[in-house]
């Protein structure tokens, strides 16, 4: 026998069972992306699950990276469509998304886009889902005392869900802030514009559709 540490008396390594409803997620998450044929995310979840058959656990782990963040990727492009195009006068850029990694587990996933007016005005759609902030969120909102103190700010609802106004006509800048279902919140932030211009995006916006697709089912 050899004086090896790492030789035969080590048994194989069996395939550890909890991984296999990682496996099993995985596969099924795909049927809420699109409906798929096989493709680079179907071809590594065989890939990586062939690896964890045969035990390389670090390779099987390395191929569900991938899919995660691919099938994030889907996601994403399926999120900024619920960001509306320009109105009229307005220009509009590319929206953003924050989600996975560590910024994820700071702020939550943020879905954002910005607009533009040749007047120098400026707005922002924000949806922030799932944040660790949200509960402190969610207490001013239930709490309308809370906002006494804050100049500017009322109470404010739209489509049935609740909201807080600030604005400051003077310096004309607008922040509409509303709760949505679920662990989100939706707002609408803008300088050089007025209420009105902030709630003709705010109804551009479709909430249920926002709503759903944040859900975490």
């Amino acid at each position: 026998m050899s004086d090896s540490p790492y030789c035969t008396s080590l048994k194989p390594m069996k395939p550890q069972k909890h991984l296999v409803p990682l496996l099993t997620t995985l596969a099924l998450s795909l049927s809420q992306v699109s409906a798929l044929r096989a493709d680079d995310i179907t071809d590594q979840i065989d890939t990586a699950r062939g690896a964890y058959e045969r035990g390389e656990f670090q390779a099987s782990i390395q191929g569900l990276q991938f899919v995660i963040a691919a099938i994030q990727e889907r996601v994403n492009a399926s999120l900024v469509k619920l960001l509306p195009e320009a109105l009229a006068g307005w220009t509009a850029e590319e929206p953003e998304v924050v989600s996975g990694g560590v910024a994820t587990m700071i702020v939550g996933t943020q879905l954002s886009r910005k607009y533009h007016r040749p007047d120098d005005a400026r707005l922002e759609i924000r949806f922030t889902a799932n944040s660790p902030f949200m509960p402190m969120m969610t207490m001013m909102f239930s709490n309308p005392m809370l906002l006494q103190s804050e100049p500017n700010t009322r109470i404010y609802t739209h489509a049935g869900r609740r909201g807080i106004l600030k604005e400051d006509p003077a310096a004309k800048q607008v922040e509409i802030s509303l709760m949505g279902e679920g662990n989100l919140l939706i707002q609408i932030e803008g300088t050089g514009i007025t209420k009105a211009d902030a709630e003709a995006y705010l109804k551009a916006l479709d909430i249920a559709a926002v709503e759903k697709a944040f859900a975490v089912k």
